[in-house]
């Protein structure tokens, strides 16, 4: 009988590597292991040059408008029923997915990512590194978000029939007053540090994973800083809300409640959890 119609049985060590195989794909990813994706990604964004940053933080900024234009269109025809702003609040999500998926420059998304790599070799090099990324999208997030209110309040590009919704959402965001804005910006920034912190394991189910986190800002009616500027900057564009207001009751308020749900309070969490199984510091 020739040799190569022989089967021959499988080793102990064999069958045990095998099930430890289908084990380790069956498992969860380890903290640590989700910690040590997300900072070498900090890590890259840090090493971005400017004019980078800059056009991918625009992209971003106008590609945010999506939520507003999803939500609105929803809002618009939608039936008038109990369960309706439970579906309106799943158009939310349309400018997360496109950002997201497209892997543009989202503040808010920074918050976690770029936080690591500075909490992992604390400098004063780090810090600056991350003060420049941090201002560089703050500041194209809003530029973008300001030139989609101007898009959607002064041309053709937008249906008529859409500008009553958005107008309402426009001003029911920013309306809040400063300290309910400011509070209920926590819970936003943790939820999308809780979704950034999520994305590495979950593979095939991304699109499911942002679908769900952002659809619970929006149906929570929390407060994220740049799907809400652009619904400010609509109504700056058309001068129903002004300059002082702006910053003082809406915009600043909620960046600080976006940067301590996402950084003071999420962050600092994920990373005391796997402080202690992680290498030493680098020198």
């Amino acid at each position: 009988m020739s040799d190569d119609l022989i089967i021959k049985p499988k080793t102990a060590k064999e069958s045990e590597e095998k099930n430890e195989e289908k084990v380790s794909k069956a498992s969860a990813l380890p903290s640590k292991v989700i910690y040590e994706i997300i900072r070498r990604e900090g890590e890259e964004e840090l090493a971005r040059t400017n004019r980078s940053l800059i056009w991918s933080g625009v992209a971003a900024g106008l590609m945010m408008s999506f939520s507003v234009l999803g939500e609105a269109i929803f809002r618009t025809y939608l039936p008038d029923a109990p369960h309706s702003y439970l579906i309106e609040n799943i158009g939310y999500s349309f400018g997360f997915l496109l950002v997201i998926m497209g892997r543009l420059q989202l503040f808010t998304e920074n918050t976690i990512t770029t936080v690591f790599p500075f909490l992992d070799d604390p400098c004063w090099a780090c810090g600056v590194a991350t003060a420049r990324l941090w201002s560089i999208v703050l500041a194209a997030n809003v530029v973008g978000a300001f030139v989609a209110a101007a898009v959607m309040h002064h041309s053709a590009a937008i249906p008529a029939e859409l500008r009553p919704a958005i107008l309402s959402l426009s001003e029911h965001a920013t309306g809040m007053g400063a300290w309910q804005s400011f509070m209920r910006g926590i819970p936003a920034g943790i939820l999308v540090a809780a979704l950034v912190w999520s994305m590495p394991q979950a593979s095939a189910n991304r699109f499911f994973i942002i679908l769900g986190f952002t659809w619970l800002i929006a149906a929570g009616d929390f407060t994220h800083i740049i799907a809400g500027s652009v619904e400010m900057a609509y109504l700056m564009v058309g001068g129903e809300l002004g300059l002082w207001p702006a910053l003082t009751g809406f915009f600043l308020p909620v960046l600080a409640g976006n940067i301590i749900g996402g950084t003071a309070i999420f962050t600092m969490i994920a990373f005391g959890q796997v402080v202690d199984e992680l290498p030493e510091r680098r020198e």
